[in-house]
């Protein structure tokens, strides 16, 4: 699935009980975590046409997609957290989530289910895989992201927040500003001045 679809889901998870901001930022940085690994593309896209291409994205994707590397996570969602062990295991099912969304919706344009490693570097005996896996493109993938921000949206309305937050605090309470109004429930019938 797509980044944008991994933050939403990630935020959504932080916002299920009541966490500070930093713990919010932590979690939903534990839902993105693994696809750390795809910034692999840049050097892979640079150095394509050289006679030594590196492949770190082609080879590494999915590298992290690991138990070990949820756990480093889940360390690190603590160590900035107040509530420590609340904000790790959020930050743990933030983490698997995406491993969830990956392993529905993941499936490239050749068609190649992408398998994930869980155990990895201790064993690769096990690999979660689906051959059932949605293209990137897919409909259910659109759909996935659809019901996350219209989750998203009952978010802003309810807590008064927005994924923006993550960035500035001023820019986020704009941005609910702007929410709040365009969804309020009490809309002046058509025609009226609202002065």
């Amino acid at each position: 699935m797509s980044p944008v679809t991994h933050f939403l889901a990630g935020w959504a998870v932080a916002n299920a009980t009541a966490l500070n901001r930093r713990e919010r930022i932590a979690v939903t940085l534990a839902s993105v975590a693994p696809d750390i690994d795809g910034l692999g593309v840049l050097p892979e896209l640079l150095t394509r046409h050289s006679a030594h291409p590196l492949l770190w994205f082609s080879e590494y994707h999915h590298a992290l997609h690991t138990l070990w590397f949820a756990m480093v996570v889940s360390v690190l969602a603590a160590s900035v957290a107040t509530r420590k062990w609340k904000t790790a295991g959020l930050a743990f099912l933030a983490f698997h989530l995406h491993l969830l969304c990956d392993l529905a919706g993941s499936r490239g344009p050749e068609g190649y289910p992408w398998p994930i490693p869980y155990l990895r570097p201790f064993s690769d005996g096990w690999q979660w895989n689906w051959q059932g896996q949605w293209p990137l493109n897919s409909w259910e993938n659109f759909a996935v992201t659809g019901v996350l921000l219209l989750l998203t949206l009952a978010i802003v309305q309810k807590c008064g927040r927005s994924p923006v937050e993550m960035f500035s605090l001023r820019a986020d309470r704009v941005v609910v500003t702007a929410i709040r109004a365009r969804f309020s429930r009490t809309r002046l019938p058509a025609g009226t001045d609202p002065s």
